[in-house]
């Protein structure tokens, strides 16, 4: 039997687990409506204000939660059932996006609705984004399939990344930002469906006597103390203070500049998908975690390079390409630098570190939006982001400087695990 599953499916070994299975079904059905609402929240912002300051302030009060109570979470993660914590989100989550799509078809729906609902979405995903990372180890039924794993996640995330935008475009166009938030609500029923068909092994309540401070300050020495988790996390937070920066201005490139309208803002936020899950789809066909740290250090600088040429350029089928260079840069470092973690962390600190590792992509991210609107409105959207395209390049150098001492710490690990031989390096 074992045989003829990886004869069915040699390249993606995780779907022979059956709990994967109905994450993956759920979750892609999902995800399609999460991106829905985020193009659809974005063109309703920009369509109400006209101001890119507040696009800023919108993904500022969706993602701040993550920065203060992401490692609160990642202690919760670590103490109670990954399974129920999803149930309970994705339930919350549909909540929320049933209540905007009730308030924009109502008509009623103001700015500061907007602001607290995103707030309130914030809130859920400081303690849903960790726990789903945190739950993929128990969702596979062999070790050797989680490289595999995450990479599909991240496949997933950037397939849906592609389709949500280009279907929200076409669905804003032709009969308004309303619908995008009602299919997303109604989505969530695939995932929820999902999880409770699942067959997940008793959560073990461990009995810990130190404090929750305590907790998240030991979670803050192991992550921050060894070098290999340290620079992941530092670049990740620069990726996503300064190369995040352009998915609240895009928008301003299709109005202002191209004249366009919802379509044109598909069609950008599409290009960055299409790269994204181009990468996506290369690191779900890599055979081994080997090798990683070198598309990691490079990343930022694919990135940084898509960001200044989508800045400069004044022709669609260039600016589109440079996006789909923006989304390989983006896909590569997040996805590459959960597979890397996931592999090398200690499994009773996976939730405090993998906390931290969202801290540090989607807590820093609303500074970087405030940050990039308010540069914006001074400098100019195309200034902007070619300062966000040098910072993400000179990111690359720092982190390639480091990567030989960080690829000897972590090949003893490798070795440990049985993924390394020691002769192997």
């Amino acid at each position: 039997m074992k045989t003829q599953a990886n004869r069915k499916s040699p390249l993606l070994p995780a779907l022979r687990s059956r709990n994967y299975r109905l994450f993956f079904a759920g979750q892609g059905i999902s995800l399609i409506g999460t991106w829905m609402t985020q193009i659809a929240t974005i063109w309703l912002v920009y369509d109400l204000t006209k101001s890119p300051f507040m696009l800023g302030v919108v993904g500022f009060s969706s993602q701040i939660p993550s920065f203060f109570i992401a490692p609160f979470g990642g202690v919760f993660i670590d103490r109670f059932s990954r399974h129920r914590t999803i149930i309970g989100t994705q339930i919350l989550s549909m909540i929320q996006s049933l209540t905007l799509a009730i308030l924009a078809l109502t008509g009623a729906i103001q700015i500061w609705h907007i602001i607290a609902l995103s707030l309130f979405q914030g809130l859920i995903n400081a303690f849903d984004a960790p726990a789903r990372q945190a739950f993929v180890p128990e969702l596979v039924e062999h070790r050797d399939d989680l490289a595999n794993a995450i990479a599909i996640n991240s496949t997933m995330f950037n397939g849906a990344r592609l389709i949500g935008p280009a279907i929200g475009g076409l669905l804003i166009a032709h009969i308004g930002t309303a619908y995008c938030f009602l299919i997303d609500g109604l989505s969530y029923i695939a995932v929820i469906c999902g999880l409770l068909a699942m067959e997940v092994k008793p959560w073990k309540i461990v009995v810990i006597d130190t404090n929750v401070f305590q907790r998240v300050k030991e979670g803050f020495d192991y992550a921050f103390g060894f070098p290999p988790i340290r620079a992941i996390l530092l670049l990740s937070a620069l990726v996503s203070l300064m190369g995040m920066q352009y998915t609240i201005i895009v928008p301003i490139f299709a109005e202002e500049i191209y004249k366009g309208g919802a379509q044109t803002l598909g069609f950008f936020m599409a290009a960055s998908g299409v790269g994204a899950l181009a990468g996506g789809i290369y690191l779900a066909t890599r055979q081994t975690v080997v090798g990683l740290g070198k598309l990691i250090a490079l990343a930022p600088g694919v990135l940084g390079i898509g960001l200044i040429a989508f800045s400069l350029s004044r022709f669609l089928p260039f600016s589109l390409l440079a996006l789909l260079l923006v989304g390989v840069g983006i896909i590569i470092q997040v996805a590459g630098s959960n597979t890397v973690l996931q592999t090398i962390l200690e499994d009773d600190k996976r939730g405090r570190v993998m906390s931290f590792f969202n801290m540090s992509f989607l807590g820093i991210t609303p500074f970087g939006n405030l940050l990039g609107g308010a540069l914006a409105d001074r400098i100019g959207a195309t200034n902007t982001l070619i300062l966000d395209g040098i910072a993400c390049i000179l990111g690359y150098i720092f982190f390639s400087r480091q990567l030989p001492r960080i690829r000897q710490l972590v090949h003893s690990i490798y070795v440990e695990k049985g993924i390394l031989t020691t002769t192997q390096h």
